[in-house]
């Protein structure tokens, strides 16, 4: 698991120096050559860049100069002579801005050094390499960024969609929730039973603990979850009553930008490929985004279609999702075109940054090597992470990124030390045949594995929301592992909300890799599957030791978490004897009562038994999760400690698109 530098500006001058003028390590990169101080400031020269524009991070004299001389959004010269002089041998065509004037965060724009970032247009005859050491060697340039798209990792080396062929309105089943979402049952990634009618090969317990958390808190509209990805449609049956809206949009004027954000329309999001707030459909994965965003915050309890992580109780309680188009039917953004649209997220109230694409096996191997590659990328994830907002539990922002699916180390942006980089897991507790890993991982989640099951049914996948007019469907991948962890995520921030707890980032992303169950015990043997493309058909499960993150995400123990009660887990019909004077610290002497309420008691089936001392034996016949409390007092004072009891089926001996 990776450690988490924060000194961002010191990173980017090291990778500078040290990819200036030494080899660069992706396979579409060439080295660099010529004068040092020119080359230091060229980040990284990518041959799969479009022609015809690069980024520059102007100095503040410059930017002065820009500011007072010219209008920023049309200009095309700077003001500043040999600045200009370069322009005009490039044939440049335009100067502006990456991030858009926002007038409510211009301020702590300027404060990240944002505002320094311009995209430079130019006559795509003039080589891009001999643009950048033009623009390189003048004073009032501190870097020069290639511009390359994100990729989205949808190639052909797994089956994304499989169609379902059996949407049923009116089955239902009786959950611990009670939601009346008739494909529920199908979503074994909440809550997995082991169900071998469904899929083989499955095992009882191999999914987020989901149905236990939804008892504590269902959502809240107060949180945003922003997904960069295809575009998510704000009509859907099962997503609509959960977008985010832009309310002074929604009700200004046509082709005005009403809350002065630097964006007109944007009244869900806005499509930063085209650079319109008009939502462009089509392509070969375009259910893509609508399939990740019903992960998160599908309606819930509407007798319709599937369930959402944190998608309420039925009472317009879910989370919101805020659309960020990246990828249309012919095109993906580029770097700067992500970069705005990460700080879009964090500027309009997103806590959370749901990022299911990547720069793939050809990018870049290391820290420093992103940086070098995407420095304006990653000067934009730091602003969303650290920017303190108002009003919200948590005060900055969490990134969740998809690890990849080539079955190799784990790709960026996901392995950068800011991100939460997520690894896939399949329906019984063992890696999925693509899914990327390495020591960057931090977190495992269910992905599903269209292609590892006896019968390849697509039922071993992820059910999920697609566009219309077929609604809903399967996918796997790490881009439907990421999806789970942001919306448990975005559960624990309602939680939070709903108790009046604040966190910092920092503190939050501790806890949500905390709370998970154990993986790497069931890493033993091998997994067999029908080879498919580049994958050889066998795994040897000990490689993944350690490398699909601290285990998997329970959303129970992070609401637990959020809560600030410790969880005490028991198998079903096994007796655990509990030490209760371990929930008192150092107040060990006292005398101690186990109590649970006549719920808990029914629900998990639970009896006591050699209560002695300080230690209680449970046994529990019902699988499930309930609270408890440990009682006792000093000084005629009575004290109470709440525990949760969760009892599940043991798992151990030891207890571009992804």
């Amino acid at each position: 698991m990776k450690t988490i530098n924060l000194k961002l500006g010191t990173l980017l001058v090291a990778a500078a120096a040290l990819f200036g003028c030494t080899q660069d390590p992706a396979e579409n990169a060439q080295p660099n050559a010529g004068n040092d101080a020119i080359e230091r400031k060229i980040l990284f020269a990518w041959t799969e860049a479009p022609g015809g524009e690069l980024l520059v991070k102007l100095s503040d004299q410059t930017v002065a100069a820009i500011e007072q001389n010219i209008a920023p959004s049309n200009a095309t010269r700077s003001g500043v002579e040999p600045f200009d002089a370069v322009l005009t041998d490039i044939g440049a065509m335009s100067l502006e801005r990456v991030f858009p004037y926002d007038k409510r965060n211009e301020e702590e724009a300027r404060a990240y050094g944002l505002h320094r970032w311009y995209t430079v247009r130019f006559d795509s005859q003039v080589a891009l390499n001999d643009a950048a050491r033009k623009l390189a060697g003048l004073d009032d340039i501190a870097y020069v960024q290639y511009n390359p798209h994100v990729e989205p990792m949808f190639d052909g080396k797994f089956v994304p969609v499989a169609a379902t062929g059996a949407y049923d309105r009116i089955e239902t089943r009786t959950t611990m929730s009670g939601f009346n979402d008739p494909e529920l049952k199908s979503q074994w990634h909440y809550n997995n039973t082991g169900d071998e009618t469904l899929v083989k090969p499955i095992a009882a317990g191999c999914d987020i603990n989901l149905e236990a958390a939804w008892e504590l808190c269902t959502g809240d509209p107060s949180i945003i979850v922003a997904v960069s990805d295809q575009p998510v449609d704000p009509a859907h049956e099962d997503i609509a009553a959960n977008m985010w809206i832009n309310t002074k949009e929604l009700n200004g004027s046509e082709g005005v930008d009403d809350d002065g954000n630097g964006y007109k329309d944007d009244i869900h999001g806005y499509n930063f490929v085209n650079n319109t707030s008009t939502l462009i459909y089509g392509g070969d994965a375009a259910s893509h985004g609508m399939h990740v965003a019903g992960t998160i915050s599908a309606v819930n309890n509407n007798g319709t279609g599937v369930c959402g992580i944190a998608g309420g109780s039925g009472k317009n309680d879910g989370v919101k999702i805020m659309t960020l188009q990246i990828f249309s039917p012919t095109s993906s953004a580029t770097t700067s075109q992500v970069a705005a649209a990460i700080k879009y997220a964090a500027d309009n109230g997103a806590s959370i940054l749901q990022c299911s694409w990547g720069l793939g096996s050809s990018g870049p191997s290391t820290d420093q090597a992103y940086l070098a590659m995407c420095g304006v990328e990653a000067e934009a994830f730091h602003y969303f992470i650290t920017k303190p907002r108002e009003n919200s539990p948590l005060n900055g922002g969490i990134a969740i990124v998809a690890g990849g699916n080539d079955g190799t180390a784990c790709d960026y942006p996901a392995a950068y030390p800011e991100m939460v980089c997520v690894t896939s897991v399949s329906t019984d507790f063992t890696p999925s045949t693509f899914t990327n890993f390495s020591t960057a991982a931090d977190i495992a989640a269910p992905g599903g594995d269209l292609n590892y099951h006896n019968d390849r049914s697509e039922k071993g996948g992820i059910l999920s929301t697609l566009l219309p007019p077929t609604n809903y469907g399967y996918m796997s991948g790490t881009s439907m592992a990421c999806p789970h962890v942001s919306g448990v995520a975005a559960l624990a921030l309602s939680y939070a909300k709903q108790l009046g707890k604040t966190f910092q980032p920092e503190e939050f992303r501790s806890m949500l890799l905390a709370s998970v169950s154990d993986l790497d015990s069931h890493l033993t043997g091998t997994k067999k599957f029908r080879p498919y493309n580049n994958f050889s058909g066998i795994m040897e499960l000990e490689n993944y030791r350690g490398k699909m993150g601290g285990g998997m995400v329970d959303a129970y123990k992070l609401l637990l978490a959020v809560r600030g009660i410790p969880a005490i887990m028991v198998a079903p019909n096994e007796p655990t004897t509990i030490t209760l004077s371990e929930y008192y610290s150092d107040l060990a002497k006292l005398n101690y009562f186990f109590e649970a309420d006549k719920d808990t008691i029914e629900k998990l089936g639970l009896t006591e038994s050699n209560a002695t001392g300080d230690k209680v034996t449970i046994t529990c016949t019902k699988q499930g999760a309930g609270i408890a409390r440990i009682r006792s007092s000093v000084g005629g004072t009575s004290m109470s400690r709440e525990v949760a009891i969760i009892c599940r089926a043991k798992a151990a001996a030891n207890g571009g698109w992804m």
